[in-house]
């Protein structure tokens, strides 16, 4: 299953993911940094920099500074990645920043539930602004 990114929030979108990597499909998610975080700008870059400072530099949390990664480490966040079975689902899932050329020709899909214009509020940032935040953004 290749999913579009585009628009899509990203907290419905990783769990749609995350269930179906579970099942045992394969899913590919393009265009990562151009996925919705909903909330208030500044509280959502607050709350980033925080992860990012959090515990110490040689042991971790390790938390990532690239839109593909951030998705991908949202996803992880809701599977059992410390389990066999969430382990093999966690290598099911594959981000891409853009469209890679071997996925030009293939359909893409999208999620309805998780379309962003159905949002009652204009308070949202897409992954690729949070990532320019902290310096690893897509131009």
């Amino acid at each position: 299953m290749i999913i579009d990114g585009t628009n899509l929030i990203l907290g419905r979108l990783a769990s749609f993911a995350a269930k179906t990597a579970l099942e045992g499909e394969f899913v590919i998610i393009v265009n990562s940094e151009k996925i919705v975080l909903t909330g208030i700008k500044k509280t959502l870059l607050k709350r980033f920099i925080e992860k990012q400072h959090m515990g110490h530099a040689y042991k971790g949390p390790f938390y990532p500074k690239m839109p593909d990664r951030i998705v991908k480490r949202t996803i992880r966040g809701m599977l059992p990645y410390k389990q066999e079975r969430g382990m093999k689902a966690f290598k099911r899932i594959k981000c891409f920043m853009g469209l890679p050329e071997s996925y030009k020709n293939q359909k893409l899909e999208t999620i309805k539930g998780a379309d962003y214009s159905k949002l009652k509020t204009l308070n949202f940032i897409t992954v690729n602004d949070l990532a320019k935040s902290v310096g690893k953004g897509v131009a």
